[in-house]
């Protein structure tokens, strides 16, 4: 186990590149994932020209202690913004557009019907080739899952997180109801694409990674990252090992293996990190 950070875990921001990204979000009210998690990569998408866009506010219902994204009571749901998002997928001419969201426990359908907004709303002439959502539970509710899932993503995603046996760092959420997220998504819409995503260095071991991986292809899983918990601060949980560059390797081939479409593993994979390659 290695608890001091380690040479490969060298990536610097570099923060000229942000300014064209951030003026164009600034100008349309937009929030990012980027931002708000902290990701170690954001200069890198922005100076790309992509982001991951962070819909139905900046504050989650949900406190989870791996995470950096501010949490408390959120503002009601702006209706203008699906069309602003568009918009701003529009002016940064992003070919594969990834929409996300905080948790909305405080809405009736969790925000399922603010994807579906935003989807309509990318469909329209002059919109990115593929769409990506990344969603939160929704409590488990079938409908809302079901209004995502027929909105028509090209990917739907909902990540695992961590294994099991440390699902107490993802405060309200449950590992079966995270599975059945994805396996209802893919009956609803067969032919959409799911994914998800883990993160390693809380404490797992390689069998209870390779058991999820099992149980997302038990759901019809067909895409997977893997990727280095980093602490966003101080009040976060705690690395409690940097994994080896050729573990992730090992992860990625056990993945493809048990029969994914794509896997994207190594210390700086995120869930959103060059997405465009999952096709």
């Amino acid at each position: 186990m290695r608890s001091q950070r380690p040479a490969w875990l060298d990536k610097k921001i570099d923060f000229r590149a942000l300014h064209g990204t951030e003026h164009r979000l600034r100008d349309l009210g937009l929030h990012t994932v980027c931002h708000q998690a902290r990701c170690p990569n954001i200069s890198e998408c922005f100076s790309r020209g992509t982001a991951t866009f962070l819909i139905l506010g900046d504050t989650c219902t949900r406190h989870c202690p791996f995470c950096a994204v501010k949490h408390g009571s959120p503002l009601p749901p702006d209706p203008g913004e699906p069309a602003r998002a568009a918009e701003a997928v529009r002016r940064m001419d992003i070919r594969h557009a990834v929409i996300t969201s905080v948790t909305r426990d405080d809405l009736p359908d969790g925000g399922a019907g603010a994807f579906a907004a935003v989807i309509a709303e990318l469909r329209k002439p002059d919109g990115p080739a593929t769409i990506e959502v990344l969603v939160p539970d929704f409590r488990g509710d079938e409908n809302s899952i079901r209004t995502v899932a027929v909105a028509g993503p090209d990917i739907f995603g909902h990540n695992m997180e961590t294994v099991p046996s440390l699902y107490g760092a993802r405060g309200n959420c449950d590992y079966r109801r995270s599975l059945d997220v994805l396996g209802c998504a893919k009956r609803h819409s067969p032919a959409m694409k799911t994914k998800s995503a883990i993160m390693v260095g809380l404490g797992e071991t390689e069998d209870e990674v390779f058991a999820v991986m099992g149980d997302l292809r038990s759901v019809k899983c067909d895409y997977l990252s893997i990727g280095q918990y980093l602490r966003p601060g101080k009040g976060n949980l705690p690395v409690r090992e940097y994994v080896a560059p050729e573990q992730f390797e090992r992860y990625k081939d056990t993945a493809l293996e048990l029969g994914f479409l794509h896997v994207e593993s190594g210390a700086y994979v995120r869930s959103s990190y060059m997405a465009d390659r999952y096709r």
